[in-house]
């Protein structure tokens, strides 16, 4: 899901531009596809919407999800106009891998094996295979931006769900971080200047395609962090969507390089090292 996002919101840069006020657009267009697409899944699942559970310490997380969220994407749409599909996983998902590792073995007591630290380390080494030296310094803030923002989302997810207080339960907190990223970016819209391009039907149907997958795939990471560690989901995570992202670059006008093959290659024996090991 995650790795099919990544080619979307590329298409939507593409149409819209990379601004700021080209992601607070697109921020609020895929937050009401993601307030459509989790309470339908809530109605079929539970018979109803219900925000049941809502406290402040919901309403804290939900905001500060949102914030994450809304930076995320502005650092994504400028990343992803200057590097191709699969670099851009790259600082993604090292971030979305090393920061729910680190937590989760350091903060909630999740087991240390041989198979976590070479899936790690495997993925760590794809990674690192695809940085060519002296590349890609034009907007490193943006890449960097990237790769701890995306490394948030999983840590204020495990934080969310581990949390011993009163609190919503997943389909709840899921649709007040969507409510709470609208409602924030529309008001964030009224202030921030730039280019006022209408999205088109391209740039429509890539809001909702992004605001589908997003929603759908991060309720299913929350929903698993209440059985799989933190520090075993991230590292499946990313080898899978750095796999996807570059197989997907084939379709797309940056080809993938033998370094990015590579690196796929890596990915795969780490998803297996942890499966397996």
């Amino acid at each position: 899901m995650f790795g099919f996002q990544f080619l979307v919101s590329q298409k939507f840069a593409k149409h819209t531009g990379s601004g700021a006020r080209a992601a607070l657009i697109f921020q609020i267009g895929s937050n009401v596809c993601g307030l459509i697409v989790i309470s339908a899944v809530s109605m079929i699942r539970n018979g109803g919407v219900t925000f049941g559970g809502v406290s402040l310490f919901t309403l804290l997380m939900a905001t500060l999800s949102a914030c994450n969220s809304i930076a995320y994407t502005i650092c994504s749409l400028k990343s992803l106009g200057r590097i191709n599909l699969s670099l851009y996983s790259v600082f993604s998902m090292l971030g979305g891998m090393v920061l729910p590792f680190i937590l989760g073995v350091c903060f909630f007591d999740e087991g240390m094996s041989f198979g976590k630290l070479l899936s790690a380390a495997l993925i760590t080494a794809a990674l690192a295979v695809t940085i060519k030296p002296g590349e890609g310094k034009t907007g490193v803030g943006y890449y960097i931006g990237v790769f701890v923002l995306n490394g948030m989302s999983g840590v204020i997810s495990k934080l969310y769900q581990s949390a011993p207080f009163e609190k919503a339960d997943e389909y709840g907190y899921m649709l007040l971080c969507a409510a709470v990223s609208a409602v924030i970016s529309a008001a964030a819209l009224l202030f921030v200047k730039g280019e006022n391009k209408k999205p088109d039907r391209a740039a429509a149907g890539a809001m909702g395609i992004c605001g589908t997958l997003s929603y759908a795939g991060n309720l299913i990471l929350l929903i698993a962090l209440a059985h799989v560690p933190a520090s075993a989901q991230y590292t499946l995570v990313t080898g899978g969507v750095m796999a996807v992202s570059t197989l997907l670059c084939f379709f797309t006008d940056k080809k993938p390089t033998h370094r990015e093959l590579i690196s796929v290659a890596l990915s795969v024996c780490g998803i297996f090292a942890m499966i397996l090991i």
